[in-house]
């Protein structure tokens, strides 16, 4: 079974929530094909991997890049949202450290909002065989910008529930990369964006998307967004039908495979 190896947080979150995620989850910034496209000069004909795909939220800024895009997820539910959303790609169920694909058939792998859940060296060395000499790989992560007071505010009321989930800003992918040679660091960069939409729908909803709230049950999870929405009101006098712009910055790493 695929889900075998997940956490259960995404297992249970992210199988019950997908169309949530789907609905509620940002875009990413509009300029991210243009540097990514001048970062890595792809060849017009390149395969591009979106792993940890999801509902396929990446998909369309990988569609200036080239034609031939592959989505691999663990998540089934996840992926019927993609074919949903995008009935031209062809989505796997797979996990990071057993691909289903060829040998040195990738010129770069994406992992957007998903390479926190894999960070292992299984995944890099798979990694490895299924990308090209000089191949990419390219980590993406929307985070909620916590410069904000109210959403430092909301930051605070989520940490004591994440447990033992991975998280991106736990900062511990960063350390799959300390201990290998497989992958050098090649390029970064950040960008800001924001979210516009009703309190409810980009503040409320969006956090009740995150894997380990997802898999709450249904009253504690009616609990937080309530607390939510009153720290909204706290802060900025908004009413969950309001509209709000929830700020975000998006990091991106690009990393080279050594040979």
């Amino acid at each position: 079974n695929m889900t075998q190896s997940l956490h259960p947080a995404a297992k249970r979150g992210f199988s019950a929530s997908a169309e949530l995620y789907q609905q509620v989850r940002p875009d990413y910034p509009a300029e991210i094909s243009q540097w990514l496209s001048e970062t890595l000069a792809l060849p017009a004909d390149a395969h591009l991997l979106d792993l940890g795909s999801g509902t396929g939220k990446f998909i369309p800024y990988l569609r200036p890049l080239s034609k031939h895009i592959i989505a691999i997820d663990p998540v089934p539910e996840m992926l019927a949202q993609l074919q949903q959303a995008h009935p031209d790609i062809h989505a796997l169920e797979g996990v990071s450290h057993q691909l289903p694909l060829p040998d040195h058939s990738l010129n770069a792998v994406f992992c957007a909002q998903s390479f926190h859940w894999f960070a292992d060296s299984a995944t890099l060395q798979e990694l490895d065989r299924v990308l090209k000499p000089q191949g990419y790989l390219v980590l993406i992560w929307n985070q909620r910008d916590t410069r904000i007071d109210w959403v430092q505010a909301l930051a605070d009321c989520i940490a004591p529930l994440e447990g033992d989930t991975p998280r991106y800003h736990s900062g511990t992918w960063r350390e799959v990369f300390a201990q290998q040679t497989l992958f050098q660091p090649y390029a970064e960069t950040t960008m800001t964006q924001q979210q516009h939409g009703s309190v409810e729908q980009v503040v409320s909803k969006r956090l009740l998307s995150t894997s380990f709230i997802a898999a709450m049950p249904e009253q504690q999870q009616a609990q937080l967004k309530q607390q939510f929405e009153q720290i909204i009101q706290q802060y900025t006098a908004k009413s969950a039908e309001e509209m709000i712009d929830f700020p975000y910055v998006t990091h991106i790493y690009v990393f080279k495979k050594s040979n």
